[in-house]
Formats: structure tokens, sequence, C-alpha cells
């Protein structure tokens, strides 16, 4: 199955020039056989937010106008997408993806770990945590951008049986979390890592770029560089995710992340005590 990671330039307080380059940039990803296409985080907003109120004419409601576009979108082009943006529910603000199928919007991840950083210190904490999503090209998890920084949402997620994690992302020219996250959560779980950031600057910040879709084994299938608006692609199979044992060398050098851990002893994590 092909998956795509949009690497994109965003403008802030722009939903409809936004949406309209996403709807775009969707058209273009399945034309290339695309099943599975992300988006970065915020992509429909920006992120360099100064207040709630500033924010507050972007944010909508899912199902909202731009979901409903993306879902005819998706059901016509007949691919799977995940989309960052600010999801208003009630009077609160959250830094929320969408998973939106062929099928219909299958809901929304709200980021849960928020850093001191644009729309973050403003949004509400996520409160879904770690939901798992049953789509036609898999089984996905979800973390946005600071949450990967936390071992936790992923090992979660793949116990919750996550086959690829999806990471909208944000990152600030100057973070070196691209180089060494997404290859250790897929490795340390076993499972396909597609982490899509965008590029350009917004309100004096620089963004990244590098986003990369990475194999079970921490080996980057695509890697993008730091300015250029692309979309990588990738072949991936889910299933293998499911597939834990290593088995390098049999009956010599075989390993399993999954079985091999020790719930039992890891009391500061579970809350229980050690248990030999």
């Amino acid at each position: 199955m092909k998956a795509a990671a949009v690497q994109m330039d965003i403008k802030i307080l722009a939903r409809e020039y936004n949406l309209d380059r996403i709807l775009n940039r969707l058209d273009q990803a399945a034309g290339a056989g695309a099943k599975l296409v992300v988006f970065p985080e915020c992509a429909l907003s920006g992120y360099c937010f100064v207040s709630r109120e500033e924010a507050a004419p972007v944010a909508e409601e899912i199902p909202g106008p731009s979901t409903e576009r993306i879902l005819a979108a998706a059901q016509a082009l007949d691919c799977t997408v995940v989309v960052g943006l600010l999801e208003r529910a009630g009077d609160q603000i959250f830094n929320s993806a969408a998973v939106i199928t062929p099928q219909g919007i299958l809901g929304t991840y709200r980021k849960l770990h928020l850093p001191c950083l644009g729309i973050d210190w403003h949004a509400a904490l996520g409160d879904k945590p770690f939901p798992v999503f049953a789509t036609p090209q898999g089984t996905i998890g979800i973390s946005i951008c600071y949450d990967c920084s936390f071992p936790e949402p992923g090992r979660i997620l793949k116990l919750n049986g996550a086959q690829i994690l999806v990471i909208p992302t944000n990152w600030p020219l100057g973070s070196d979390t691209w180089l060494h996250t997404p290859p250790v959560r897929a490795t340390e779980n076993h499972i396909y890592v597609i982490a899509c950031d965008r590029v350009g600057e917004e309100r004096g910040f620089r963004f990244a770029g590098h986003s990369q879709i990475v194999d079970c084994t921490g080996a980057k299938l695509a890697e993008a560089g730091e300015t250029e608006e692309t979309i990588l692609y990738a072949e991936i199979d889910p299933a293998s995710a499911d597939r834990n044992r290593v088995i390098r060398e049999p009956g010599v050098w075989e390993f399993d992340r999954i079985a091999n851990r020790r719930p039992e002893m890891y009391g500061a994590l579970t809350g229980l005590p050690d248990t030999p």
C-alpha cells in the first residue's frame, strides 16, 4: 500500500487558502496511487497564534465545513486522510488531527502534551487518550508533534493495535526531534511511522521539514529536506507491524520487543508495586 506525507507551507489565519491547497495536494497524491495521505499539524489554520481569541475564527467543529470537503474528496479519490486542524468543542479549542476515510469521518485525536509554543499556549489539553482508528489501509494511531517526545503514547497505541503511528507536526528549526524520534518510535514499537512536518516561516519561526516515512525496523523509506514543499511516497505493509518477532538468525538471534516486555517490573509507570 502506498502512503504519502505532504510537506507543505501553511498560511496562518487563511483556512480557505490552506484548504484549497490541501485538496490540491490530496488529488496529486491520490493520482500517484497513495491510499493513505497525511498532512501536517494545524494544516488548516497555521500554528503561531498569540491568543485563543485570535485562533477562534479558524477553529471549527468536526464534522464541519472543511472536514466535509475533505471527506467528499476522500470518497471521490478512495483514500484515507489524516489532517491537522484546530477543533472547536463547546467553548474549548483543541489542537487536533482528523481521520477521514471514504466511509466517513472516523473521529479526532486531540494533542495530549502541550509545549509553551504557538497555539499550544492557548489550546485545551487533549481529552481523548490514545484512540486507534481502523481504516481500510490499516489501524492508525496518532501523536501530534510534541506528543512523540514521550515514549508512552507510541507504546500504548501499539498495545491497542496500531500498525501505523502518524505524527502530524510543526517541528521548528533548531529542534532535532526529526533526526531521532521517528526511527526510535518505529523501532521500539515495531510499527510504521509517518511523520509529516511543514516548511516555511510563520511569525519569526522557521520550520524544520524533514518529513519521513519509517518502517518497523527504524529504516527511513523516504525523507524530505528542510525547505521544499514536496510529497513523500513509500510502499508500506501495515500487517507486517503485527509480526513482532524479529528473526535475524533462526534459533540463534530472535527477539520480540512486545512479548519480551516486563510490565510487572514497571511500577514507576503503572502505579503498581514491582513484583518480580
